[in-house]
């Protein structure tokens, strides 16, 4: 007669085999939380920096003023030969409204061109952002389809980019303009504006 087994002589699995998950699992954690917090998540590469800007060319805001004249469209082309900061925005877009102060401060500086893509956005939407928050644009393109953020390699709104006197992109910076990120797009103005001089 074969002798029964019983609990007590049941095979017991390996330690290991039993903490291996738990320590696949922690592993796994900290991979995650290091690389979640590695870098800038504004920096998302882009295979546009170095390249033309799109020639884009997109009719203005309905019924946008300022200073008693229409706003004009976004023609890339009449801005060539100077410094020129995109920033593509939309009035549905919440993180837009956080860096509306910094827009209009950047507006101040008259060494360089701060122009708008207005991004899928209906015109008295746009108006109505841009009454209440201020418009720093000296052009502002009403990009209703998103065809034109297509070209540009838009991933979210807000974004901005800058376009040194050559016509090529300097610079993208994914998400609003924050006291972080300011310095930075200072500096790559600053950078853009001594090319070419």
């Amino acid at each position: 007669m074969m002798a029964m087994l019983t609990n007590e002589n049941a095979p017991r699995p390996k330690r290991w085999v039993v903490l291996l998950p738990v320590l696949v699992f922690s592993a796994l954690a900290v991979l995650f939380f290091f690389r979640l917090n590695a870098g800038d998540p504004s920096a998302i590469p882009s295979a546009l920096i170095g390249q033309p800007a799109p020639q884009t060319e997109l009719p203005g805001v309905p019924g946008l003023m300022r200073d008693g004249k229409p706003v004009p469209g976004l023609n890339m082309a009449d801005l060539k030969g100077q410094v020129t900061v995109l920033n593509v925005w939309a009035s549905w877009c919440v993180p837009c409204r956080a860096e509306a102060p910094a827009l209009n401060l950047m507006a101040a500086d008259k060494r360089y061109r701060l122009v708008g893509l207005n991004y899928k956005d209906e015109a008295a939407n746009a108006l109505s952002f841009l009454e209440r928050f201020g418009n720093p644009f000296a052009a502002v393109g009403a990009d209703t389809g998103g065809r034109s953020g297509i070209e540009w390699g838009v991933y979210g709104v807000p974004e901005t980019f800058v376009v040194g006197r050559d016509g090529k992109i300097a610079y993208k910076l994914v998400g609003p303009i924050t006291a972080a990120s300011l310095p930075r797009l200072r500096g790559v103005i600053e950078k853009a504006l001594a090319a070419g001089t």
